[in-house]
């Protein structure tokens, strides 16, 4: 597997436990400090506000929302020297922005498996399986 260089698409996912599909970890954006999520809905949601506000990909539709809500924080885990997940490590590549979801490439560094999602569905059944496998659950 090449080593490709990291583009504004692309996310490191570093998973640390995953108990009853719950994953809990941290992410690194390029030109953000690296963060830490506690859930799946803070994963999304935190990257997709990083999407929207970091240039790119555009989203193709314009997402409906209850009310406008402040902007999603996390605590800071450190970017710089990111190490990887104690229960896995994702290179996430979201390439488009369509139909309300995310299209890209998801790959799992600890076996250099790298699969395309269609959606964010897709894209969550990727990781469980991975982290499933592993035997984290």
């Amino acid at each position: 597997m090449e080593n490709q260089p990291w583009n504004r698409q692309t996310i490191l996912v570093c998973v640390d436990g995953y108990e009853n599909g719950v994953p809990r970890g941290r992410l690194s954006f390029p030109g953000q400090p690296g963060e830490r999520f506690g859930s799946l809905s803070q994963l999304l949601i935190r990257v997709e506000w990083l999407l929207e506000h970091s240039g790119g990909p555009q989203a193709f539709t314009i997402p409906r929302i209850f009310a406008l809500v402040e902007p999603p924080t996390a605590a800071h885990a450190g970017a710089a020297g990111m190490t990887r997940g104690t229960a896995a490590t994702f290179e996430l590549r979201i390439l488009f922005r369509q139909h309300a979801s995310w299209q890209g490439e998801l790959l799992w560094l600890e076996r250099s498996d790298r699969q395309s999602f269609r959606s964010v569905l897709e894209l969550i059944t990727l990781m469980d399986s991975a982290l499933r496998a592993k035997g984290t659950e």
